[in-house]
């Protein structure tokens, strides 16, 4: 649907991250992740080094025996300089609205991306990014769509696409949306949880949750869990 696009993060900035530190707490960060039930494990591995316009100098696909965190940091620890970054992908389970499914709803693996910066990649990124930095996918798993969700629901707008007003017109049963409400909210708490294991994980480590379509994705999110 148009405007489902905008993409969510969360981001780790660590106290104490040189280069002997790197692989310790991108393994401490890995070992948090909610694997999918159905798709468990480290799917990719890919390392860059200097800047994202250079060519990786390590890919390996994990498909078919994916891999734990462990195996990742093996993997990893070849390469390891600070100028590099260490991008691995998995997937968690997220409620998603299907118009075209029986229940209208599902439960299913959706794509997660986890990335460790070197302090000296890429004219240090990671001041922007974090140190480490989880792609959570669309934000609108998290927000809804069409300003639904929460208190400040806007004026509807006119439908972009028949896909759009297909959804719109879904959501215009009260069942529907109670519905959408109650999976959106359970998407949020899956990412709190998330969030919870990793100030545990990496108690100093300073966290922001943010995404491209939100001033404050944080407080969206509050708000929907908030709204009745």
């Amino acid at each position: 649907m148009a405007g489902m696009s905008n993409q969510s993060y969360l981001s780790v900035w660590c106290r104490e991250f040189s280069e002997e530190q790197m692989m310790a707490r991108f393994s401490e960060f890995l070992g948090t992740v909610p694997f999918s039930a159905s798709q468990p494990g480290f799917s990719y591995l890919t390392i860059r080094a200097v800047d994202p316009s250079e060519p990786p100098i390590f890919e390996q696909d994990l498909r078919v025996v994916p891999l734990d965190p462990a195996g990742i940091i093996e993997l990893a620890r070849d390469h390891l300089h600070s100028d590099c970054a260490y991008e691995t992908q998995a997937h968690w389970d997220l409620w998603s609205f299907e118009p075209g499914s029986a229940a209208g709803f599902r439960n299913e693996p959706q794509p997660l991306e986890l990335i460790c910066y070197g302090e000296d990649y890429d004219s240090g990124a990671w001041n922007e990014n974090g140190h480490l930095q989880a792609n959570l996918g669309f934000e609108h798993l998290f927000t809804g769509h069409a300003g639904l969700l929460g208190f400040r629901q806007g004026t509807p707008v006119p439908a972009q696409s028949p896909e759009e007003a297909r959804f719109l017109e879904a959501m215009a049963w009260p069942e529907n949306l109670e519905k959408y409400q109650e999976k959106t909210r359970e998407n949020i708490r899956r990412l709190i949880e998330w969030v919870r294991n990793v100030e545990k994980a990496i108690p100093e480590g300073r966290i922001r949750l943010w995404s491209e379509g939100e001033e404050n994705f944080e407080a969206r999110l509050e708000e929907i869990l908030a709204a009745r």
